[in-house]
């Protein structure tokens, strides 16, 4: 249920609780856009169910960022439009590979994001574990399902895919500039 804009805005740090909504909005979005990839590659594979189903939870969690960003009236990143297309190419192409390329975008997407998770709680413990209670609440449920979803990709064979290393690599780098800029624009 969104909180309402009273009681949201009411004694917070607006500042830290933007950048959060506004980085985890894109995030979720782009993940969103990153099993859409992956579904159109290989939807029509035994993989695609699998797939489908970390997407739905995804979907889910983008329509609770959207309701966080209208009741804490946050703007979107501008960036949206590349994430859009980026996360897309991404899911799409690390499928290319197949199931295991698949796999191991999930793995290395789902394990910075869920870093950074991690790194948010922290932010919102210092600043008032009570105040910000119901967003720390989403942001551990989305954690936690993050994690769920780098279990899988690792019970299937992400760790066998061409070139897993460096693909874990890159991918984790382009997630930390992800981040790094739609916390700011």
């Amino acid at each position: 249920r969104p909180c309402s804009t009273r009681a949201a805005l009411n004694g917070i740090n607006k500042a830290v609780v933007d950048r959060i909504i506004r980085v985890d909005h894109a995030g979720e979005f782009g993940a969103n856009r990153i099993y859409a990839g992956q579904m159109a590659v290989l939807g029509r594979s035994a993989a695609g169910p699998l797939i489908q189903q970390m997407w739905n939870q995804e979907k889910e969690h983008l329509k609770k960022f959207n309701e966080l960003m209208i009741a804490y009236r946050v703007r979107p990143t501008v960036l949206l439009p590349f994430w859009n297309v980026a996360g897309f190419v991404l899911g799409a192409g690390s499928s290319l590979l197949g199931k295991k390329g698949a796999m191991a975008c999930t793995v290395a997407v789902e394990e910075s994001i869920s870093d950074h998770y991690n790194n948010q709680i922290r932010t919102l413990m210092e600043e008032d574990p009570e105040k910000y209670k119901e967003l720390m609440q989403i942001i551990k449920q989305c954690r936690d399902d993050e994690l769920e979803h780098h279990d899988i990709g690792l019970e299937h064979d992400a760790e066998r895919a061409p070139a897993y290393s460096v693909l874990k690599t890159v991918i984790q780098l382009g997630c930390k500039a992800a981040i790094y800029l739609s916390e700011r624009i």
